[in-house]
């Protein structure tokens, strides 16, 4: 459920939405670096989706996986 104000979502639901948003940015970020061949902007990335993911676990919030894994490319 999300409570709406008048600045927009707000409460749980916003928080939700905003860290899942957070996910699929830093998700996009990592691709992108990877595909410019960018090894900075893809560490600055990578680090950004750990500590987005890291805070969706802590507060149990689940984001939607890459189809085919990790952005980073992951095998695990």
């Amino acid at each position: 459920m999300y409570l709406v104000s008048r600045g927009g979502l707000s409460g749980v639901g916003g928080f939700v939405e905003a860290l899942r948003d957070r996910v699929r940015k830093a998700r996009a970020r990592v691709v992108e670096a990877t595909r410019e061949g960018d090894v900075f902007e893809k560490a600055a990335a990578e680090d950004e989706l750990d500590d987005a993911l890291r805070i969706a676990r802590k507060h149990g919030v689940a984001v939607e996986e890459e189809e085919e894994g990790d952005a980073r490319g992951s095998a695990v």
